[in-house]
């Protein structure tokens, strides 16, 4: 996939963090349009053509590109950040065998909690 194919991104809306870390996004990248920004709450149908939940696209980032293939999590991240300029050692960083284990852990244990926090796991 080229860096300007379609991608959907599908993520939870209601996050005031997930939010401003779209706004963030947006503002670095230089083709933000082809980025679709659909909120997991709302998007069941498609969720569940994918054998995705609502409530594990919450869990979770995911990320459609332009094939129809979804990728979870960390994957989503890298491919996001793959598509700026500045962000893609990040991307490369991230995906490192020994770190990308790490942050997975990190990152679905504070999205556990933030969830339950919010009465919504």
């Amino acid at each position: 996939m080229s860096d300007s194919s379609p991608l959907k991104v599908y993520y939870d809306a209601a996050c005031p963090i997930c939010r401003r870390e779209r706004r963030r996004y947006e503002r670095l990248a230089r083709h933000s349009e082809s980025v679709e920004w659909l909120d997991a709450n709302t998007h069941e149908a498609v969720l569940s053509e994918h054998g995705v939940t609502v409530q594990e696209a919450l869990l979770s980032l995911h990320v459609e590109d332009a094939g129809g293939k979804l990728y979870r999590g960390m994957d989503a991240y890298i491919l996001l950040m793959q598509r700026i300029p500045r962000l893609r050692p990040l991307a490369v960083l991230i995906g490192l065998p020994v770190i990308k284990p790490v942050l997975t852990w990190w990152y679905d244990r504070w999205v556990r909690r933030r969830l339950a926090r919010q009465g919504r796991l």
